[in-house]
């Protein structure tokens, strides 16, 4: 994040007048700033993943996984829905308040919210192998990089694809939630894995395309970061939702 340094003091991407170079070099920072505070935010859920994991298992002499006092609490008792919903409630007021906050506010409900999503996620590492999980990440980070890039690069405007996709998020939530309560179908199931990698995959290139647009050469230094903090929350809910729905459609399921 060091490119915005050099913008502290002055009017972000300043020289839009004198030179386009100056325009290109704010936006590349920009988006390097998208871009790595998304990772954080991916780092921070895998450390939190793999940690809440390892407290909540234990390994058996037979092999298989049992679950510690640790591990029962936060994924067999009621506490687990509380897990399941919080980052709900912290996006939704993240993304209400961002630009009243201060930046290192801002950043840290983000981090936050990253941290809630790695807590719900350890799950998935007692369902699946790890094998799995390297799989799914490494497909998923290779389609969103092509996908970014796409939407980064291209001279089409993706937004009635963009509102087409999220009225496909709101049904996947709905048929989701039926799913999950009611119907308990495997094969419905797997039909909305393959949406919702087709959903969030659209997305992905929109949303890169409308965080570009979100530049604005005049934009001070704290409007910028703070831009860059929601569109690395909206790239980042784009990677999480891929992942999960790779790893389910292509996961092995340990033999616990």
């Amino acid at each position: 994040m060091s490119d915005y340094d050099r913008y502290a003091n002055t009017r972000y991407g300043a020289g839009l007048a004198r030179s386009g170079v100056a325009v290109d070099q704010g936006l590349r920072a920009y988006m390097i700033g998208v871009y790595n505070y998304m990772t954080l935010g991916l780092g921070v859920t895998g450390l939190v993943a793999w940690g809440a994991f390892q407290l909540g298992t234990v390994q058996t002499e037979a092999g298989r996984l049992a679950l510690t006092d640790f591990g029962r609490t936060i994924y067999t008792s009621p506490l687990r829905w509380v897990i399941v919903l919080a980052p709900l409630g912290v996006v939704f007021y993240l993304s209400a308040r961002i630009n009243s906050m201060s930046v290192a506010s801002a950043r840290n409900w983000f981090l936050a919210f990253a941290a809630l999503i790695g807590l719900s996620m350890s799950a998935l590492l007692v369902v699946y192998t790890g094998a799995s999980f390297g799989r799914a990440f490494f497909a998923t980070a290779a389609a969103f990089a092509s996908l970014s890039l796409y939407g980064y690069t291209t001279q089409r405007s993706l937004s009635a694809m963009g509102s087409f996709m999220m009225m496909g998020v709101v049904g996947l939530i709905i048929a989701s939630l039926l799913n999950v309560f009611l119907l308990h179908s495997t094969g419905l199931q797997f039909g909305l894995s393959i949406l919702c990698v087709l959903i969030f995959a659209g997305l992905t290139a929109w949303d890169t395309q409308a965080i570009k647009e979100m530049y604005f050469s005049g934009d001070t230094y704290e409007m910028a970061q703070k831009k860059s903090i929601n569109g690395a929350l909206r790239l980042y809910l784009d990677f999480i939702n891929m992942f999960q729905a790779i790893l389910m459609l292509t996961g092995s399921q340990r033999n616990n």
